[in-house]
């Protein structure tokens, strides 16, 4: 209810964003929420589990939810973060569907094409507007009509173009609902899992490509109470040769990581932080169904029967 006793009609629901790696999922739901939650580099495929994002305004929570790209999977962990993507999209009550219209048109498999044909609430979003010619822009428009029967949303996460109309949309879409989480959440996962996530994205900033897809990262200890706050973590990789790279000549590589995450992690949390950083081989994780779920991984069921 209101200040006078009127009840008040509030608006709430999960929103998917999905699409190919790249297309500006994650940088778009930091600017919906006006907060940086999922990690951004210009390399493809760095968010690899579902990121959370909760804005609340004008009555309307809208609950983002980030996901992997939409690939063929290559080994066990890229099956665990389609199988993630694909999860969200029949659970969500709003859809938005990303494509880099700078780009071209993605090449969905057919699953994933009949995934999204019967999702609820589906938006395309041609994103990328500030990069995409106008030539580019029709081939998304045309795509989107003839695939699924709609003009696309067009916006730019980078600059904010349109980002405003499709916010607009996405409340016009939501079930009337109470919120789901309180107002002032902006997200329903811990710090932990952020921290992780700002270790992996210094290293992608930082190393060559081939050394930041083996890392995984574990925060083993992380103390609250301390000042600074403490936080001990351990980045994995499946080859020495990777730990030698990460760690560097006398340790320099893993202290310029871990300047540059703890600087991150600081900023999110509002706090100074001392982040003591280990790195371990463990050969092979990214196709060992076991390792994968010690990460936190959701392994589909045909797989762990192979």
């Amino acid at each position: 209810m209101d200040e006078s006793g009127d009840e008040v009609t509030t608006r709430a629901g999960y929103v998917a964003l999905v699409g190919y790696p790249n297309a500006g999922k994650s940088s778009l739901m930091n600017r919906l929420v006006e907060q940086k939650l999922s990690i951004v580099t210009p390399l493809a495929q760095t968010t690899r589990e579902k990121v959370l994002g909760i804005d609340t305004r004008d009555g309307v929570q809208m609950v983002f939810v980030d996901t992997p790209g939409l690939v063929e999977p290559r080994y066990l962990l890229h099956r665990a973060m389609l199988h993630a993507a694909t999860e969200v999209i029949g659970d969500s009550d709003v859809v938005l569907l990303l494509i880099d219209a700078s780009a071209g048109i993605p090449e969905f498999s057919a699953d994933v094409l009949e995934l999204l044909a019967r999702a609820k609430g589906l938006i395309a979003v041609s994103n990328k507007q500030d990069l995409a010619r106008p030539g580019q822009q029709e081939l998304v428009k045309h795509w989107t009509q003839e695939r699924f029967g709609v003009d696309p949303a067009q916006v730019s996460a980078l600059t904010g173009e349109g980002v405003d109309a499709l916010r607009d949309e996405i409340a016009r879409r939501l079930p009337v609902s109470p919120f789901l989480f309180p107002e002032d959440d902006v997200s329903s996962q811990p710090v932990r899992f952020f921290v992780a996530e700002f270790v992996r994205e210094a290293a992608f900033e930082l190393f060559e490509k081939e050394v930041p897809y083996s890392i995984a990262v574990k925060v083993d200890e992380f103390r609250e109470t301390a000042t600074p706050l403490y936080i001990r973590a351990t980045i994995y990789v499946e080859r020495p040769t990777q730990k030698a790279i990460l760690t560097g000549q006398g340790g320099a590589a893993i202290k310029k990581l871990g300047r540059s995450a703890r600087e991150k992690i600081e900023e999110f949390v509002g706090a100074p932080v001392y982040l003591d950083l280990w790195v371990k081989v463990l050969p092979r994780w990214r196709k060992d169904a076991l390792q994968l779920q010690r990460f936190g991984f959701s392994i589909p069921t045909q797989e762990e029967r192979t």
